[in-house]
């Protein structure tokens, strides 16, 4: 494309839309929440990453011109042309422009469990501030120039937003061998999780399973998935044992507690009611188990 595209979104002019599905849809696992192309010439553009809700979503934008600022965590630095900016919300960080200084850049914001996964996974390797092929930077701004024309179905906007994921995807992880056989040792824990909820999955155990080190192992994959890994086992422990409590209503409740991991029943019974809000028993009555929860922390 050589940068085609983005010679025609820059010259359309500033300019940005929502997305959003009907009421009543089933949600995507990727769908496009904004985007669009500005050029900023102020000191009111300022987003914290800790104050926009508690829904997640991404942003990604890349910068044509001008620069901006970014405190990540615990890093200062600027976000120059030819750099694109990815974060996650919430999430501990600010980006803003400073007075005097002016920011020119399109973006695409998302959210979707793919979305969110995929970006994390990239963030977990690359940090907040990315480095793209030209290609891949005319591709993101194709799919921007689409979703900001709009006339789009849900599902057709769906596909654009999924698209430029996987054109992000393609960038870091296809120019990186490294980066690539993290991305794939992270999959294959996650698999391993899945598939041995009721056997011992400590940190130390996971991190072997990945051929990392256990400090290297926890870092990333909790960027990457937005717990750290005992958490994200619990929970992947207690939504199991939601699940059989639905679905098997004579197995005792014991043997859920032990098929799902869980040594201890009393302990089952504490962090399952932490989570739900209820035990297991009056839990299995209720019918709960098709409104869970989203992620949170569980452990204290």
């Amino acid at each position: 494309m050589g940068n085609f595209v983005l010679d025609d979104l820059v010259k359309a002019g500033p300019a940005m839309r929502t997305v959003s599905l009907p009421r009543g849809r089933q949600s995507l696992h990727t769908m496009p929440t904004s985007s669009g192309y500005e050029i900023r010439e102020n000191c009111l553009y300022d987003w914290d990453g800790r104050k926009r809700g508690l829904a997640p979503f991404t942003v990604l934008q890349h910068t044509i011109g001008g620069r901006g600022n970014l405190h990540y965590e615990s890093r200062a630095m600027q976000v120059k042309p030819g750099e694109t900016l990815l974060v996650v919300v919430p999430h501990n960080h600010r980006y803003w422009l400073e007075n005097g200084d002016h920011w020119e850049f399109f973006w695409i914001s998302m959210n979707g469990e793919e979305a969110l996964r995929i970006h994390r996974s990239i963030l977990a390797i690359t940090g907040p501030v990315l480095k793209l092929q030209p290609a891949t930077i005319d591709h993101l701004a194709f799919c921007c120039h689409r979703l900001v024309t709009g006339g789009e179905t849900p599902g057709a906007a769906s596909a654009i937003a999924y698209e430029a994921a996987m054109a992000l995807y393609d960038d870091v992880f296809g120019s990186h061998p490294t980066f690539a056989q993290e991305y794939r040792s992270l999959q294959h824990v996650l698999s391993h999780i899945e598939n041995n909820l009721d056997q011992r999955l400590s940190v130390a155990d996971l991190a072997k399973v990945a051929g990392l080190s256990r400090a290297h192992f926890s870092r990333i994959f909790a960027a990457s998935e937005g717990l750290p890994p005992a958490e994200f086992v619990l929970q992947k422990r207690l939504r199991r044992a939601a699940k059989l409590l639905t679905k098997t209503a004579d197995l005792p409740i014991k043997e859920v507690s032990a098929l799902c991991g869980f040594d201890d029943p009393n302990y089952f019974s504490k962090v399952f009611r932490r989570l739900y809000g209820t035990n297991p028993s009056d839990f299995r009555t209720s019918g709960m188990y098709a409104s869970i929860s989203s992620p949170q922390r569980i452990l204290e």
